[in-house]
């Protein structure tokens, strides 16, 4: 009697394979994090009045603030540099981190959820 399927037990030779490479994949993608965690990108407004420093996990790790940007009587100026001194940064971090995708998927857009891709 003939075999159906063309294989017995175990997954197709195609399916293992992807299934090592998608390990493979996913213990990259582990690694990148870690490293990620340690990376850092900055971002300056008003012409370096202030300054952010953001790492790949998007956590918010310094602001310098020159004492020109601090004007007691201008308070929603320095609120309006810091912010968009962060959002740059968060932009560039997000840009680091579609970049080290990018060499572990090969270019894939997988789109993942949760934030971090």
């Amino acid at each position: 009697m003939a075999k159906r399927g063309g294989y017995s037990g175990g997954m197709p030779g195609n399916m293992a394979n992807l299934m090592k490479q998608a390990q493979k994949m996913q213990r990259q993608m582990e690694e990148m994090q870690k490293e990620l965690e340690t990376k850092t990108v900055e971002a300056t407004a008003g012409g370096g009045a202030v300054r952010v420093v953001v790492n790949g996990r998007k956590e918010l790790m310094e602001v310098e603030l020159k004492p020109e940007a601090v004007d007691p009587d201008d308070v929603e100026m320095l609120q309006d540099l810091i912010v968009a001194a962060v959002n740059e940064a968060l932009r560039n971090a997000d840009e680091m981190v579609n970049s080290s995708m990018g060499q572990i998927t090969g270019g894939l857009n997988l789109n993942l959820p949760g934030g971090m891709f």
